[in-house]
């Protein structure tokens, strides 16, 4: 593969890039002038050094799925627009990394505020979160691996939802916008839904891994932004991926990534952690081979992009339940979510709504199935294993809140975002491609030559 540099960057280009510039600067500034040793506050139990090695292994593992998701969307757009898919996914682990340093963090983690999101003040830049246990957040490990573990996840979010614009949005833009979701929308939830004092928690939602704070804010925003962007030029009824090889690929790093983020967010090395593991390869398992067989129950042949896009599914659809329900319901887990993302994505390509990749119907959708699906089949509290109706109750009401501050809120950051930044390329910069109009790269070689 060769790569070409495309045009010579102009004053006005470098101009925008002078704020973000400055921001940093005074970042690292700051950075230098705090104290260097963080204080102990709330200690845990002592040190526990399987749990440590574990979750440094889990948070390696889930890191690993941005890269994987870059090929995974990569190789299913259109050849010229490769390269700036896949940067969308790459650049957020460097942006996200920056703002949960700064202030993410402590909005997701801090001292609460009503339950609905952390103090700034709390671990502002990383203070206080140190290298010894916190008997809330991190009771056998290190609170610093536990902020860095939560990193991964913050990271991944916003990467998630390049797949409903991709192909049209301006890259500065997307960068504002990553920045305003990640602090305005996924920090609130992480706190309401993982904070021992968030809002979500405490009324009894269950959300093993994320998919709640990852999957649905994803899916929603981008609905979202497939709404506010609008349909691309002259693509009416999808288009031919530039390398399905590159979706396999992304795929296997997604699943073997997804184990970290799963089984790791049982903050152990213990047998939730294998439970979680467990059902994650197995709902995974499932997904694939029912959306396999459904496509060719509806006349299609099996093809590698089915496989791969059903296995995500099945992976999105458990990470509410991973450690909350046992191997057999993670089987229907799997089913159930495959059959309905599958027909989600046939509704969307009938409608005008132009999700490049069908972010929603697999990840929105799939987290919603996973969500009334763990209330279905949870160990404790579930509908069909207890018998019990307030779990049930409790996720659907979680589910309507959650859709409309996520939905609600994404949309009226994009179009913030859109006040400061056009959201959307030029159209002569679309037809050209964002990989020589935004980045001033292509990809010399045709894939397959």
């Amino acid at each position: 593969m060769i790569l070409r540099a495309g045009r010579v960057t102009t004053s006005v280009m470098r101009s925008r890039a002078i704020p973000p510039f400055l921001i940093l600067a005074i970042f690292s500034v700051i950075g230098c002038l705090l104290p260097n040793a963080p204080e102990v506050t709330n200690p845990g139990k002592a040190l526990v050094a399987g749990d440590t090695a574990w979750m440094l292994t889990a948070t390696a593992l889930v890191l690993l799925m941005t890269p994987g998701l870059s090929f995974f969307y990569g190789g299913m757009v259109r050849p010229k627009n490769v390269i700036s898919t896949m940067l969308q996914s790459f650049i957020a682990m460097s942006a996200i990394s920056i703002i949960w340093v700064v202030v993410g963090f402590s909005l997701a983690f801090g001292d609460s505020i009503g339950g609905f999101i952390g103090n700034p003040m709390t671990f502002l830049f990383f203070k206080n979160v140190g290298f010894e246990t916190h008997a809330d957040l991190a009771p056998t490990f290190p609170l610093a691996l536990f902020a860095l573990f939560q990193l991964k996840f913050a990271i991944i979010t916003p990467a998630l939802i390049t797949g409903a614009f991709a192909e049209r949005v301006r890259f500065s833009a997307y960068l504002c916008f990553m920045v305003l979701f990640s602090l305005v929308i996924y920090a609130p939830l992480a706190h309401m839904t993982w904070h021992p004092g968030g809002l979500l928690r405490n009324l009894g939602v269950l959300d093993f891994a994320g998919g709640t704070v990852v999957h649905m804010s994803a899916g929603y925003a981008a609905l979202a932004g497939a709404l506010v962007l609008g349909p691309r030029k002259g693509v009416s009824s999808g288009h031919e991926p530039a390398n399905i090889p590159y979706v396999l690929l992304g795929t296997g790093m997604l699943w073997f990534g997804w184990f970290g983020f799963n089984a790791g967010s049982a903050l152990a090395a213990d047998g939730v952690a294998a439970s979680a593991f467990l059902t994650t390869n197995t709902a995974s398992a499932s997904a694939m081979m029912t959306w396999i067989l459904f496509d060719a129950i509806r006349g299609h042949r099996p093809s590698a992009m089915g496989a791969c896009i059903g296995a995500v599914v099945g992976l999105v659809a458990i990470t509410p339940g991973a450690g909350f329900v046992g191997v057999g319901p993670s089987i229907a887990i799997g089913f159930i979510s495959a059959v309905i993302s599958n027909y989600a994505v046939h509704l969307r390509t009938r409608s005008s709504l132009d999700d490049t990749l069908d972010v929603f119907p697999c990840h929105g959708v799939g987290g919603i199935s996973g969500m009334i699906l763990t209330a279905v089949f949870a160990h404790e509290g579930g509908l069909l294993t207890t018998g019990e109706t307030k779990l049930f109750v409790v996720h659907m009401g979680a589910l309507v809140g959650v859709s409309l501050f996520a939905f609600v809120g994404s949309w009226l950051l994009f179009k913030v975002t859109n006040a400061m930044i056009t959201v959307r390329v030029d159209d002569s910069d679309e037809e050209e491609g964002l990989d020589l109009s935004q980045h001033g790269e292509t990809i010399q070689v045709p894939f397959g030559a």
